[in-house]
């Protein structure tokens, strides 16, 4: 019961993922990424430890699709898995389990992927996708934010009786190729997750250089409501 956007932008290179869910604390057990390297996405019925195992595997140089192929032959239950690569060239590799909660499935584009489970239909992750191709000059973390929307509008998460599920979690993470997020932003617990984590993404955005000012030059750099009345 979850839709999920994993990609590389072009333009700086940076790696991330956007995912909202049913399930509570999605951003802590579903992403699993390193900058630089890639990005990695397991969902559906989870097993906790593939995306850490795929990050190693990538790490030794094995490509997506050896990664993938390495993932499913360690895990018996990999038809109720879902999971998604893509590695710091934009290569992509995907799997959707049969077990999966329907409707289910996945979406690949020019370095990224769109999959869920549990949705309203295909029409959700073709609409992620086209969103992701139609904002190519904003940030990414702004990009998947426009994803997300863009997979809650077009109906979500469903279930076989019709019913609609409201997103009660949701992640932003974005890394560029240091050993830290860039941006890694979660609601946990909220009834409308996915319009949480755009508030809370518009209050820390602008934030972003003062944060990287303390990292960089903590010895020039001011109290943070000082630094917010001149800057903000």
């Amino acid at each position: 019961m979850t839709y999920t956007v994993i990609a590389r932008c072009a333009r700086t290179g940076q790696l991330g993922i956007g995912i909202a869910t049913y399930s509570l604390a999605v951003g802590g057990y579903c992403p699993a990424i390193r900058g630089g390297l890639a990005a990695v996405s397991t969902q559906a019925f989870v097993n906790l430890k593939l995306g850490t195992l795929a990050l190693r595997l990538l790490e030794q140089g094995f490509a997506p699709a050896k990664v993938m192929a390495e993932l499913m032959g360690d895990d018996p239950q990999i038809a109720y898995r879902q999971i998604g690569i893509v590695d710091a060239e934009g290569r992509t590799a995907v799997h959707t389990g049969g077990n999966t909660r329907p409707w289910s499935g996945h979406v690949t584009g020019n370095g990224f992927i769109t999959m869920g489970n549990v949705l309203a239909g295909e029409s959700v992750l073709v609409a992620m996708a086209a969103a992701f191709e139609s904002n190519l000059g904003e940030d990414l973390d702004e990009r998947l934010l426009r994803v997300l929307e863009a997979g809650r509008d077009a109906g979500g998460q469903q279930t076989a009786d019709g019913s609609h599920l409201n997103e009660r979690s949701a992640a932003v993470i974005t890394h560029g190729h240091r050993d830290y997020g860039h941006i890694d932003l979660r609601v946990d617990a909220h009834d409308t997750a996915v319009e949480e984590l755009r508030r809370v993404h518009g209050v820390y955005k602008p934030f972003v250089p003062y944060y990287q000012l303390r990292h960089d030059n903590p010895e020039e750099t001011p109290a943070q409501d000082v630094w917010a009345r001149d800057n903000l």
